[in-house]
């Protein structure tokens, strides 16, 4: 890819208006590669042309890709946003956030330009003269809602192909047979009276329906009442019909509520989109994307130009639109969208109430949405492999990274300080060779800083897989010794609890010793959570080591950076690779596997800490005395009589726990965390 220095393209500072406009920056081929609006160009324009070193590095690609700018200058910041969208279709850059459906959305269509209107499913760009309900989260609810409403509402579901075939014949189809179309094709009503069904249908649709309902139920008890028992028994399936539909659509804001509820799941590369939209109080459809986070852009700004691409494209434009934060130029953003609805528009935040427990729903809906999108992505074996080979291609690999480990540390302010070792092979978790580290220190109070906790777990790690590298290339007679002298006591490594550690099998007579579960391969790379300084303690203790053979790299979070050792730069992966991906969520793994470990740990030493200050309370006995009392709350208000009636616990010992724990008006020092 051609790299342009930003400086050969930047134009005089005094040639920029600083009015609001528009502008487009270009690559060498006469591509828009980039589309944004400012309210004083003058000013934006001059964040692009700073130093490199001081761009974000999404910015600096885009910049060095580009080989010009060009600008429009328009009245007011309302006009900048029209315009912006509509360069952002009309040219699609490659550098703006892209917005991606995570699936395809039907809807619920009336299409009111046809002299006799057709109820449908219907997907893609909206038509004029079509009436929209939904979108639906699949066909077949539309489906579903067409059969029951058309018991009411005999409006035609078939093509204008049938329609007219069956005209020609003069005879209705099955649906007209059953009452379930009004039979327009074959003039057993005419046009006034089939727009009346269709009006009433849309009606029904868009929130009025008690009224329908309570009509219905009303001509039901006439009919019982005058004993016209089938016709009684026909509309008895048919409000049963409708009932069914409400329950569908359940009210979840006040009745002749309008409203879309937005949320945003996001990590550093995408964010999952979810929206509700709310009529008359029910939620009428509900819809999604994937967004590729192209910039740096923080949630308000994230929000703004969902709003404006989400609106801009045709959507209807409700009452009130419910965001999780309140978008960047929110006001003009408002005058923006009331120009498109031809109305007021209110953005608000909820804070309480039942929009703040509706847009709790939707906030869960992108949560889950993002872990699917990751999951996908994760489990398919064409994206593992092209991964794989990214990393391979990126990195300067021999060969490709079919076993990848990642290293994470975890701690509360310096304490309960733990490390984390998770395992991918082909591009997938491999979790039975996951393992935790409790970081010790020189002097067994834990280490200075993370550096020093990570280069900690490595050394202990690729020591141990030294070690048993050597024992397998030993002789028999040496295993054995080894075995023997390696016990889980002896510090040989970490051993996890509830691990499946097993003894080796029995060697030349020898009986079979418990070992640790050994650590199987090296990785063919290893990844830290980090910038510069971990990797660098990493590549120290590979170095001591002697360990060659295994590629190293650190993942900075924040930009999504990848540090190799020695190098004064990152490696800036492409925001769309596969091996980016699979890198965050290896990073990701590994953060999640610490921090669970560290919570446990943390738990146990607040629960314990206080047992601890008692002397003579080895760690057997603090055990059985949680055994018996449950927690260290009931052992506290035990009397001395109930504590010495567990096993190991005499009158002495009874006295200095009643006398250290009993006699504290608050926890001792230790009692939790803090303490």
């Amino acid at each position: 890819m051609r790299v342009t220095d930003p400086r050969s393209y930047r134009p005089a500072p005094g040639s920029i208006p600083t009015e609001p406009g528009v502008y487009r920056f270009r690559d060498q081929h006469g591509r828009v590669i980039y589309v944004g609006k400012a309210k004083n160009l003058r000013a934006r324009l001059s964040n692009y042309f700073q130093p490199l070193a001081s761009l974000h590095p999404r910015t600096r690609r885009m910049v060095t890709t580009a080989t010009s700018v060009e600008w429009t200058q328009v009245g007011t910041e309302v006009e900048a946003l029209s315009l912006e969208y509509a360069w952002i279709k009309q040219f699609e850059p490659r550098f703006n956030v892209k917005y991606r459906d995570d699936k395809s959305y039907p809807y619920l269509a009336v299409t009111l330009n046809d002299p006799f209107p057709r109820a449908q499913v219907m997907r893609g760009a909206k038509k004029k003269g079509v009436k929209y309900f939904g979108p639906f989260g699949h066909a077949w609810a539309i489906r579903e809602t067409l059969d029951l409403l058309t018991r009411v509402f005999p409006v035609r579901t078939c093509s204008n192909t049938v329609f007219q075939r069956y005209g020609a014949q003069g005879r209705p189809c099955l649906l007209g047979y059953i009452d379930k179309c009004a039979g327009p094709c074959v003039g057993r009503v005419d046009q006034a009276a089939y727009q009346e069904i269709v009006d009433d249908f849309i009606a029904f649709m868009e929130g009025d329906t008690d009224r329908f309902l309570a009509g219905i139920e009303a001509a039901m008890r006439q009919a019982a009442a005058e004993q016209r028992f089938e016709r009684a028994a026909r509309l008895r399936d048919d409000a049963a019909a409708l009932s069914r539909v409400i329950e569908r659509n359940v009210m979840v804001l006040p009745d002749g509520t309008n409203a879309d509820v937005f949320a945003v799941a996001e990590d550093e590369l995408e964010a999952a989109v979810q929206v509700f939209m709310v009529r008359g109080g029910r939620v009428r459809g509900q819809r999604g994307w994937i967004v590729e986070k192209i910039e740096d852009w923080q949630p308000a700004q994230l929000i703004a130009s969902l709003l404006q691409t989400v609106y801009g494209g045709g959507e209807d434009v409700p009452r009130e639109i419910l965001v999780p934060h309140q978008p960047t130029d929110s006001a003009d953003l408002t005058t923006y969208l009331q120009g498109l609805r031809m109305g007021a528009v209110a953005i608000k935040v909820p804070k309480r109430g039942a929009k703040k427990a509706l847009a709790d729903t939707v906030q869960t809906n992108a949560d889950q949405a993002l872990a699917l999108h990751k999951l996908r992505r994760g489990g398919d074996l064409v994206t593992r492999s092209q991964a794989l080979n990214e990393l391979q291609e990126a990195l300067d690999l021999d060969d490709s990274p079919l076993r990848i480990e990642c290293y994470d540390i975890s701690h509360t302010a310096g304490r309960a300080q733990v490390g984390s070792m998770v395992v991918f092979e082909d591009g997938l978790p491999r979790k039975s060779a996951y393992r935790h580290f409790t970081v010790r220190g020189p002097e067994g109070t834990g280490a200075a800083d993370d550096t020093a906790a990570m280069a900690e777990v490595l050394t202990r790690r690729f020591a141990r897989s030294k070690n048993e590298s050597a024992v397998d290339a030993a002789p028999k007679e040496a295993i054995a010794e080894t075995a023997v002298s390696a016990q889980p006591g002896n510090d040989a490594g970490p051993v996890v609890p509830g691990s499946e550690g097993r003894p080796r099998e029995e060697i030349d007579g020898v009986e079979p010793t418990p070992m640790p579960q050994r650590f199987a391969y090296p990785p063919n790379l290893l990844v830290v959570d980090g910038g510069a300084p971990q990797v660098s303690a990493a590549q120290k203790v590979l170095d001591e080591l002697g360990i060659h053979d295994v590629s190293l790299i650190g993942l900075a979070k924040r930009l999504e950076e990848v540090w190799l050792p020695h190098e004064a730069f990152p490696v800036i992966l492409p925001r769309g690779s596969e091996g980016l991906y699979l890198l965050q969520r290896v990073r990701d793994e590994a953060h999640r596997f610490a921090i669970t470990h560290h919570r446990k740990r943390r738990s146990k030493a607040m629960v314990q800490s206080a047992l601890d200050a008692v002397p003579g309370l080895g760690p057997a006995k603090q055990k059985a005395l949680l055994k018996r009392f449950g927690s260290v709350k009931r052992v506290r208000a035990a009397s001395a009589g109930e504590l010495t009636a567990v096993p190991g616990i005499g009158p002495a010992l009874a006295e200095r726990i009643t006398a250290v724990l009993g006699g504290a008006a608050k926890p001792v020092p230790g009692d939790t965390l803090e303490g």
